[in-house]
């Protein structure tokens, strides 16, 4: 479980720091990229431990596959509150599409 917050948490930072800035366009590219690095080290405080600490209990391909899942729901709840961006059909579809592979990562084989 502490992997799945620190995977969360991390994945908030991360997010802010790809997509934050858009809503910023009038800002210079040199103070978003800046703004983003600053973000993104406070992301990778969280991310090096979950992966570490994942690591005991899932293998590499599951602990990126379960911060993939964790990304697309952060990025639905952050394009939708923050952005204002209409979250649609085909992009729910699609993101559920991907979700699926989990159960391929996941299975026994």
């Amino acid at each position: 479980m502490h992997t799945i917050l620190l995977l969360t948490i991390s994945n908030i930072f991360m997010t802010f720091a790809w997509y934050g800035h858009l809503k910023y366009k009038e800002s210079p590219l040199w103070i978003a990229i800046l703004a983003s690095w600053g973000i993104a080290f406070v992301e990778y405080c969280f991310q090096v431990p979950a992966n570490r600490i994942g690591h005991y209990d899932f293998t590499a391909a599951q602990l990126k596959t379960i911060q993939e899942v964790i990304t697309l729901i952060v990025f639905c709840v952050f394009s939708v509150v923050y952005l204002k961006e209409e979250l649609k059909w085909n992009y729910v579809v699609g993101f559920a599409m991907m979700i699926g592979a989990v159960f391929v990562v996941f299975k026994e084989w």
